[in-house]
C-alpha cells in the first residue's frame, strides 16, 4: 500500500465495486403512525450488530435493551446455512425478528453529588458467545452491566399416580383395606402390620393398576436475561464509550477525562490507563470523546478528543499511557479559524476498520478516514452536510452543533456511512477512484432524496497528499433542495459485519436497508 492513500484497500477494483450501491428498504420496527407522539423513553440511543451479524441489539433512553434475531440464514430444519462460502457481493434480503427485551438500567440518584443519573443506554457491545448463550455489555452514564441471555426450558412434572376421574369411576377411593390404613397413635403415624402374607389387599380389585414414578418433562422454552456483573463507581464523569478487547477477557470504558481497563470476571476493580485530568481544572483544554480497542491487536487502542485529534496508544509501553504512540490530527488552514472552529472539530465517534489498518472519525461536518501508518493527515475527507456551514450560528443557538453523530464502515472496508438531519444518512465509497456519495432517508423509500455528487479533488492542504471533498454546497436547504429539520436527526447507525446491510435509528423506529 502507498502511504498516500492510493490503493487504500486493494490494488484493483472492478467497476461493480466502484459503482454506487442501490439501497432498498428491508424492515422497520416501531414505525410511527401519522401524528403519533413519541415518548422520550422510547427514543433509540444505541445500535450494535454482533460479530456474526445474526443478532442486533438496540438500547433506548428508557434503559431497555431490545434484541433482534436474523431468520433468513436458517433453513427449514432450523440449522444455520454455511454463509462463509457465499460471496460478499451476493445480494440477499436480510430478515430479522424481535427476540426479547429486558430492562438494563434504572434511574438512580447520587446523593453525595446531588446528581440524577439517567437510565439512558449510551453504548452496547457484544461479547463472545458460549454454550449457546449471548453476552453483551451495556452502559449508561455511570454504570456498566454484563448480561447473559439464554434460553431456559420450562419443566413440568407429569405421569402422576393419581388420576381423579378414573379413581372415582373404579371405586378406588377408600378401597384400601383397613389393615393397610395407617393409624395415629400418640401423634405418630404408624403402619399397621399386614396380617395376611399376601399383598393383594394393597391393590384391591378396581384400584390403581400400578405405581408410577413422576417424570419431569420439558415443554416450551423462554428467553431469560440475567445480569452477571455490575461495574460501578469507577467514573466521575459520564461514560461515553465501552469497547471489548480482542483477547475476549478485558474491555475499556472511557469518560471525559479517564479510560479504565476492566477484566470481565472482576467487577470490583479496574485499572486507570489514560488520565488527561490536569492538576488545575482551569488548564483543561480537551476531553476524551470516544475510545476503541484495535480489532486484532490486544495491546493497541485509540481515543479521540474534543480538539479533533486521535491518539493511538500501546499498552506495552507503560501501565499509565500518558504518552501516545501516534497522533493523528489535521493541520489548520491559515486564515480559516472562526468562533466555531474548535466546536465543529470535536470528534464524536471513531471506528476501526475490520482489518485494523484504517480509523474512521466523525466530527460535526465531516467524515475522515485515517491510515494508522500515516499520521500526516487523513487519506480521505467526506463532507456530510456542507450546506449547513452558513447556518452555524443558528445551530449554535439551538444547541444542534453539539449533536454527536456516529459513523460506521462496511465489513470489507470499501464504504463508510454516517447520519445527518431530516432523518437522512450518507454512504460514501472510500475505494480508490470511487465517486460514491449517496444521500438516503430513514423511511420506506430511502432513495427518495438520493443525490449523486461527483467528488472534486481539492487543492492540497499542507502535506496532505489526497483530500476528497464530497457533498452538495446548497446554502439554504439540504442536499436535495429540501428544507432541513434540526429536530429529526439520525445519530445512530450500524453496518452489518459481512454484508451490505444497514440498521438506522430514527427516533423510536429502527429501519433496516440492504444493497
Amino acid at each position: 500500500m502507498n502511504v498516500g492513500g492510493e490503493g487504500l484497500l486493494a490494488p484493483a477494483r472492478s467497476a461493480a465495486d466502484l459503482s454506487p450501491l442501490e439501497w432498498k428498504f428491508s424492515q422497520v420496527f416501531g414505525e410511527r403512525t401519522a401524528g403519533e407522539e413519541v415518548q422520550e423513553v422510547d427514543i433509540i440511543s444505541a445500535i450494535e450488530f454482533d460479530r456474526t451479524g445474526d443478532h442486533l441489539a438496540t438500547g433506548d433512553r428508557g434503559g431497555r435493551v431490545v434484541l433482534f434475531e436474523r431468520t433468513d440464514t436458517k433453513d427449514h430444519g432450523g440449522h444455520r446455512r454455511d454463509l462463509e462460502r457465499m460471496d460478499y457481493s451476493i445480494s440477499r434480503h436480510p430478515e430479522f425478528r424481535y427476540k426479547t427485551e429486558f430492562q438494563s438500567h434504572e434511574p438512580e440518584f447520587d446523593y453525595l453529588k446531588s446528581l440524577e443519573i439517567e437510565e439512558k443506554i449510551n453504548k452496547i457491545r457484544w461479547c463472545q458467545t458460549a454454550n449457546g448463550a449471548l453476552f453483551l455489555l451495556s452502559t449508561n452514564d455511570k454504570t456498566i452491566k454484563f448480561w447473559k441471555i439464554q434460553e431456559k426450558k420450562v419443566k413440568k412434572v407429569c405421569e402422576m399416580n393419581v388420576d381423579a376421574s378414573k379413581s372415582v369411576e373404579n371405586g378406588a377411593v377408600g378401597s384400601l383395606s383397613a389393615s393397610s390404613k395407617p393409624s395415629l397413635a400418640n401423634g405418630v403415624c404408624k403402619e399397621r402390620p399386614i396380617s395376611s402374607p399376601s399383598n393383594d389387599n394393597l391393590i384391591p380389585s378396581g384400584g390403581l393398576p400400578s405405581l408410577h414414578l413422576p417424570v419431569v418433562t420439558s415443554h416450551e422454552t423462554s428467553l431469560m436475561a440475567r445480569c452477571r456483573r455490575v461495574y460501578a463507581h469507577a467514573h466521575d464523569y459520564h461514560i461515553n464509550s465501552i469497547s471489548n478487547n480482542s483477547d475476549g477477557e478485558t474491555f475499556i470504558s472511557a469518560d471525559d477525562l479517564r479510560i479504565n481497563l476492566w477484566n470481565l470476571e472482576i467487577s470490583n476493580q479496574s485499572f486507570n490507563i489514560v488520565d488527561v485530568k490536569p492538576t488545575n481544572m482551569e488548564d483543561l483544554t480537551e476531553v476524551i470523546t470516544s475510545a476503541e480497542f484495535h480489532p486484532t491487536h490486544c495491546n493497541m487502542l485509540a481515543y479521540s478528543s474534543s480538539r479533533g485529534s486521535i491518539r493511538l496508544i500501546d499498552l506495552r509501553q507503560s501501565a499509565l499511557c500518558d504518552t501516545h504512540s501516534k497522533l493523528f490530527e489535521e493541520r489548520e488552514v491559515p486564515g480559516s479559524r472562526s468562533f466555531f472552529t474548535e466546536i465543529i472539530a470535536s470528534i464524536s465517534d471513531i471506528k476501526f476498520a475490520k482489518n485494523g489498518r484504517q480509523v474512521l472519525s466523525r466530527d460535526y461536518m465531516t467524515l475522515k478516514l485515517w491510515d494508522i501508518n500515516m499520521d500526516s493527515g487523513p487519506v480521505a475527507t467526506f463532507q456530510v452536510h456542507e450546506y449547513l456551514r452558513p447556518k452555524l450560528c443558528d445551530l449554535y443557538e439551538n444547541d444542534s452543533i453539539f449533536d454527536k453523530f456516529e459513523c460506521c464502515l462496511s465489513g470489507d472496508g470499501r464504504r463508510v456511512a454516517t447520519g445527518s438531519y431530516s432523518n437522512q444518512f450518507r454512504v460514501f465509497g472510500c475505494s480508490e477512484g470511487s465517486t460514491e456519495a449517496t444521500t438516503l432517508e430513514a423511511s420506506k423509500n430511502p432513495m427518495r432524496r438520493q443525490v449523486q455528487t461527483p467528488s472534486r479533488p481539492s487543492r492540497s492542504l499542507g502535506n496532505l497528499p489526497r483530500v476528497l471533498r464530497r457533498g452538495a454546497d446548497n446554502s439554504g436547504a439540504d442536499a436535495n433542495g429540501n428544507s432541513f429539520d434540526f429536530t429529526t436527526k439520525l445519530l445512530h447507525l450500524a453496518w452489518h459485519p459481512t454484508e451490505n446491510s444497514l440498521a438506522c435509528a430514527a427516533s423510536n423506529s429502527l429501519y433496516m436497508y440492504y444493497a
